[in-house]
């Protein structure tokens, strides 16, 4: 559990940002002097999304050289509809190296409390870099120490108001921060009672906010000599690694590398108490995705083809699933329309074609 700070816009207007989606170049700019900018999330940060960006040819790599002070630039590259790279951070030294070639790019300006910033250059190359994306479904899993966060009225890393029994999670990186109302960065939770959420990444923490636990130490951002898939949090608080704190210097309470929204730790998981979950970061997998469309509630996840098999879990709206494989079942309607197709989201899960979109080269189960 941790604070957030209400949500603040900058009573501004935006300056620089159609320039900086133009289409066909490998060098190109945004003046953000005058930028709106969303805040939220503990510690706080604030967030400007540029539009995405076309570039003259595919690049792997983005440098960024900033007018200003107290702002880090994040980037990702598209790889598909609405399907990208994790985030990278990037600097006129160091440009943020994307674990594949894209020809569409997208920048995120990340504002520290006190920050300032005018015009930034962006140029994109090719360097040599070892992609991190696994070459089979799902993703990387790894079990985790699983708190609720709670906080409702407060505001997440990427502007998300949270409301009474929502749905989404919390990751101690912004590297698979997705925006508002997206799910492009969804994990799969699975408790030791058989039930599963699928839920988007919206909020950053708890304790780290520079963890990326789950990717390699090569390429994880910070505590590269811990095992992947060992949260800071639970080397801290297990073993006294950093002195027992985190990488503000606050003590580590409890071994926790994922935050779960009260929807998702009540209703999703039917957990009662703070505990262990099994967590799979889809984006770092591959094959075929689906996003589930609802009204707003989360999508029942059933054990069978049919409405009347039992309720195994959740997706939350929003959410990517990646699918397995497909099947007949029962015909539904649902806010895609009337289908009999199912998918396979996980062994013995399946939801109904007809609350989800984007699924192309699904095989059959």
């Amino acid at each position: 559990m941790r604070f957030l700070l209400p949500l603040v816009v900058a009573a501004v207007s935006v300056v620089g940002l159609a320039p900086a989606a133009s289409a066909g170049s490998d060098d190109w700019s945004a003046d953000l002097s005058s930028a709106a900018v969303t805040w939220g999330g503990s510690p706080r940060m604030g967030t400007v999304d540029l539009a995405p960006h076309q570039l003259s040819s595919a690049a792997n790599a983005v440098s960024a050289s900033v007018d200003g002070s107290g702002v880090e630039i994040d980037v990702r590259g598209q790889i598909g509809d609405d399907e990208w790279t994790e985030w990278r951070t990037a600097d006129a030294s160091s440009p943020a190296a994307l674990d594949k070639a894209v020809s569409v790019v997208q920048v995120r300006v990340v504002y520290s409390p006190g920050s300032s910033v005018g015009l930034i250059r962006f140029k994109a190359s090719s360097v040599p870099v070892a992609s991190d994306v696994e070459a089979m479904a799902p993703g990387r899993a790894y079990r985790v120490y699983a708190t609720r966060e709670g906080l409702v009225g407060g505001t997440t890393a990427n502007g998300h108001v949270i409301k009474s029994r929502d749905h989404f999670v919390a990751l101690p990186s912004r590297r698979g921060l997705a925006g508002n109302n997206s799910g492009n960065y969804t994990v799969q939770v699975c408790a030791s009672n058989g039930r599963c959420e699928w839920a988007p990444v919206w909020d950053v923490g708890p304790w780290n906010t520079k963890d990326d636990y789950w990717n390699p130490s090569a390429t994880r951002e910070m505590w590269k000599n811990l095992p992947q898939g060992k949260p800071e949090a639970q080397a801290a608080y297990s073993e006294g690694y950093n002195g027992g704190k985190d990488q503000y210097g606050r003590k580590v309470a409890n071994p926790a590398g994922i935050d779960l929204a009260d929807g998702t730790f009540w209703d999703g998981l039917k957990l009662t108490t703070n505990s262990y979950v099994t967590v799979t970061y889809l984006w770092t997998g591959s094959g075929p995705l689906a996003t589930v469309h609802t009204a707003a509630d989360p999508l029942n996840v059933r054990s069978g083809t049919s409405s009347a098999t039992s309720q195994v879990g959740l997706a939350a709206n929003h959410a990517q699933v990646r699918v397995l494989c497909q099947t007949t079942g029962q015909s539904v309607t649902g806010s895609q329309g009337t289908s009999n197709i199912w998918f396979r989201i996980a062994a013995g899960k399946y939801v109904a074609k007809a609350y989800v979109s984007g699924v192309t080269g699904a095989t059959a189960c």
